[in-house]
């Protein structure tokens, strides 16, 4: 059995599904030895709105993932998304004191560009550094042991609603587990699907769920924003059920099977069985009714994402085009249709970086938890809620209130 220092564990908690991860860091790198999954009945657009149903799901999630890896789960990085995410860009400066930039300057500057004002119901969930700047000397990304006397740091801000993620660490704690951190998914999620070169030349991640489309926009290296988008692939199925007249359940299964994004790559003598509802007969549909449905909804979708790029002013800074991921970009023709919409090259993303059982998680719909995995490797010895904007004392005492209840 691994040890638990050499076990990390990613919990995605999507709108459409709880997905445990288990990684095992190895003298080789990182290898996949457990992965659960069990259906979300208690999260919309991302956001909890049930706690025991939630609470159901990540516990039979995560005895699924411990059965298949053998060990006892009780960490994890739990991701986080919503609508509630919003972020910014912000600046630090420091005076180095010895003239030489150590480790106690770069967290100075770093706090210094989080000092900003922000609604007592939100929270700095990351801190993510884009470039240092020593005397004048800009571009730099590890300023460790530079020579100078001034330090700035440009920085991205990650906020969330305080209530979101206590509710999220609250269903954990009720499962037993300890919450490591705390990681907006479409940073997890280019973890796992992007390359260096991509995000040195700029690349747009499109994380596409089941509640949510979460936008993370990299360039230099280095991420400059982050948004995420109040639809996903619940839509889909409810257009579906609503076009086919067919029960939301089938519609699911007849998206996953039959979907397709584009009506022009579907043959014209292709047929498809839709159940009826109310215990009406089965009907035989074309296909193309099915992708009619679907290619307005996913045009949309994507038409939102460049409306945010463009808004934001990026569209001429991702030289490599875009990555879209998730569960709900598996349809036939979404890479397509995407390039047409976006006006960019578009590929597919799927979990890379790690070992193990990758044919099991070698799927867009696992990129955010094999990413959240990979987060928590680069993220061993850091502290449990490092760089949090909230009041570590405050954090401790609901989490001793937490553990009382469990226990």
């Amino acid at each position: 059995m691994a040890k638990r220092d050499e076990l990390v564990v990613g919990l995605d908690i999507g709108t459409t599904k709880i997905a445990a991860i288990v990684g095992e860091l190895t003298p080789d790198g990182m290898d996949i030895i457990g992965v659960g999954t069990h259906p979300s009945t208690g999260l919309k657009k991302g956001v909890v709105v049930n706690i025991d149903a939630t609470v159901q799901s990540i516990g039979r999630a995560i005895e699924e993932a411990e059965h298949m890896a053998g060990v006892e789960i009780t960490q994890v990085y739990a991701g986080i998304a919503g609508a509630h995410i919003k972020s910014l860009n912000s600046q630090g400066v420091w005076a180095i004191k010895d003239k030489e930039v150590k480790e106690s300057d770069i967290a100075a500057v770093l706090e210094q560009a989080r000092a900003i004002n922000i609604p007592q119901d939100r929270e700095i969930i990351h801190v993510l550094p884009q470039e240092f700047t020593v005397d004048h000397q800009d571009g730099i990304k590890e300023p460790l042991g530079m020579a100078g006397v001034r330090l700035e740091a440009k920085v991205h801000l990650v906020t969330a609603a305080v209530s979101s993620a206590q509710n999220i660490i609250k269903c954990c704690h009720r499962c037993g587990l300890q919450v490591a951190d705390i990681v907006l998914e479409p940073l997890a999620s280019a973890e796992a699907v992007l390359h260096d070169d991509e995000r040195e030349l700029g690349v747009a991640l499109i994380d596409i769920g089941g509640g949510t489309t979460d936008l993370a926009i990299f360039v230099d290296g280095s991420i400059i924003h982050s948004s995420v988008l109040a639809v996903g692939g619940h839509q889909l199925t409810a257009d579906i059920a609503y076009g086919l007249r067919s029960p939301h359940s089938e519609a699911e299964r007849i998206k996953h099977r039959h979907g397709c994004a584009m009506v022009a790559m579907v043959g014209d003598d292709e047929m498809i069985e839709v159940p009826s509802v109310g215990g009406r007969p089965a009907r035989s549909v074309r296909r193309q009714v099915l992708a009619s449905v679907i290619e307005p909804r996913v045009e949309e979708m994507f038409s939102l994402v460049r409306r945010d790029i463009e808004k934001n002013g990026f569209e001429d800074k991702l030289a490599s085009g875009a990555v879209i991921t998730g569960g709900s970009t598996i349809l036939e023709g979404m890479p397509e249709l995407a390039e047409q919409v976006l006006g960019m090259p578009v590929r597919r993303g799927i979990p890379k970086g790690v070992g193990g059982l990758i044919d099991v998680v070698k799927s867009p719909m696992y990129s955010t938890g094999v990413g959240l995995v990979l987060h928590g490797v680069k993220n061993l010895d850091a502290r449990h809620f490092m760089g949090r904007d909230v009041d570590k004392r405050g954090v401790w005492k609901r989490m001793r209130h937490w553990f009382a209840e469990v226990f």
